[in-house]
Formats: structure tokens, sequence, C-alpha cells
């Protein structure tokens, strides 16, 4: 009895690994045969947050205090940009937040209605910026402006960047691109304005934005923000709060919750008469005696590259 039970244990056992082998070779090729279906084709996985600067109720569907965002997805590309209102504008009884709204409103449906294979970023800035130029009553105002235009085919992120928002790409824990800001001297960036001709208004082309092209992988994640974000929170502590997204598998929800974190502790910090910010070093290298964290407005717009043809949470 014993010698069968053995007999048959090992009967089992042979058959058992024969099943597993054979199943491993069945996930295998249909691994390999939804591979030639299914290539990568890359989308973008949007949250945003923000906070106002002032009032805590100064925000809408597109806008956080004079900040403004968009987002645009498509057939053939992913879209998403972002602009922050000069405040200054105020002291001419002109309420900045008008003129960012505008200009990302132009924005959108001009990449909304844009069915060409190619959308450059700065041409998509320039549109959007001589519609608001060629209004009968043009609105006054300044912005910087941050664009970032994603090639589904070419695998690609093409950027324009005008001033001190930005950008930057974060592939595990390693930071392989952030945009420069762009300004004129201290605290005075690149802007594009409308001003009928006031004077001592800074205004700057579309086509002075610093541009680049990025190859992208699936799993990268594009931190876009206006400088509420990056004067009050250095690079390695932007990227140790993106730690708590699978970039493998992202849902919506874990990346807005990264991005309320992110604009909550922007927020935090800029309230700090102590912290040595990245705002405070840069006005010290300037020769200016500052230290604490800048208040402004803050916009965070967390994106992350999946695949078209899995089945993601959006």
């Amino acid at each position: 009895t014993f010698k069968k039970r053995c007999k048959s244990s090992g009967i089992n056992a042979e058959y058992g690994g024969r099943v597993t082998l054979m199943q491993s070779i069945f996930y295998l090729g249909r691994s390999l045969l939804l591979g030639f279906r299914q290539p990568f084709k890359p989308r973008l996985l949007c949250a945003c947050s923000g906070v106002p600067r002032t009032h805590p109720c100064n925000f809408g569907p597109a806008h956080f205090g004079d900040d403004a965002f968009f987002i645009v997805e498509n057939e053939k590309r992913s879209v998403i940009g972002i602009a922050d209102g000069v405040g200054g504008w105020r002291r001419y009884d002109v309420d900045p937040s008008k003129f960012t709204r505008s200009l990302m409103n132009n924005c959108e449906r001009i990449a909304r209605s844009t069915t060409t294979d190619v959308l450059n970023p700065v041409g998509l800035l320039q549109r959007a910026y001589e519609q608001m130029m060629h209004l009968k009553s043009p609105l006054l105002g300044s912005c910087t402006a941050c664009i970032v235009v994603m090639d589904k085919e070419k695998k690609e992120v093409s950027a324009a960047n005008l001033g001190d928002s930005g950008f930057m790409v974060v592939r595990g824990d390693v930071v392989v691109y952030q945009s420069q800001e762009q300004q004129h001297y201290f605290n005075t960036p690149y802007q594009l304005s409308i001003s009928n001709d006031r004077l001592g208004v800074i205004q700057d082309r579309p086509s002075d934005a610093d541009t680049t092209t990025i190859s992208i992988q699936k799993g990268d994640l594009i931190v876009m923000a206006t400088d509420g974000l990056f004067d009050n929170m250095f690079q390695q502590q932007i990227v140790e709060r993106l730690k708590i997204i699978d970039r493998y598998a992202p849902t919506y929800e874990t990346l807005k919750q990264a991005a309320d974190k992110l604009a909550a502790d922007a927020r935090n910090l800029a309230m700090d008469e102590d912290y040595m910010s990245p705002f405070a070093m840069k006005a010290q290298h300037y020769g200016l005696n500052f230290r604490g964290g800048k208040l402004d407005d803050i916009t965070v717009l967390l994106a992350s590259v999946v695949n078209c043809w899995e089945e993601e949470d959006t």
C-alpha cells in the first residue's frame, strides 16, 4: 500500500508539473500575443490641486487664485498647460486672474480642435495669445505660461516654458528633466502681457519660451506647477511626496492625494518665516537679506504616463 501511494503521488506530481508548465507557456504566449496586438501607446492620467494665496474660496474648476490650467486628451495627443497671473495688476484695478483664465481657455479650445498630426507648444501659445490681442476690448494683464504636448505616436513630450512656472519629469526616484525658469532679474519672470502701451510693463513673446523635447516611458510622472510650488519646495522634497504613487498601476485617487499633499506642504512652508526656502536662497544670492517661504497661489498638476490599451482608473 505504501509503495502504491508513493507511486500514485509521483504520478500526480509529474502530472501537476506538466500542467504548471503548460499554463506558463499559455500565459507567456498570450502575453506575447497581446503585446503584438496592443503596443505601448501613451496617454496622460492627470490630477490637479492647488491653494489660493488669499481667500480660500477663490478657486474654480480650472483655476486657483490667479493661476489657471487646462487638460486635453484626444486620439493623437495629450496636452496640459498652466499659467500664473501677475498680481501687480491689482494696483491698476485689473483682475489678473481673468487674463490667465482667458489664455488657458484659448489654449484648451485650440488643442481640442486641432486635427493635424503635429501640435507645437510654442505655436499653441502663440495662437492663444494672438486671439486675446485681437479682441475688440482686450483683457489687460500678464502671466507666465507652461505648455506640454505629448505625442502618442512618437512617445515624446514637447514643451514650451515662459517664465518661472515649469515642469519636471520623474522616472522612478530620478528627475530626468526639470525646466529652467526665465527671469529678467530677481523675481521678475518672463511673461506675456497686454498693456495698452502702459509704461513699465514687461512684454515678452511666446517665441521667447524655453523649449525642449523628451522621450517618455510608461510610469513617468510629469509634475507641472506654478512658482508657488517651486519657490517653496526643493526638488528632492517634491520627489519624496510622489512615492505614494504606484508608477506602473497609478490611479486618479493616488495622483490626487499626492497633488493635494504637495500643494498643502508648499502652503505650510510658504508661511514658515524661519524656513530657508528655494526662494530665500535665490534672494540671498542676489544680496537680499530674506528668510522664509514665499506666499503665493499654488497650482500642482500631476500627470502619469500610462498605456492607452490598459484599463486605467480615470
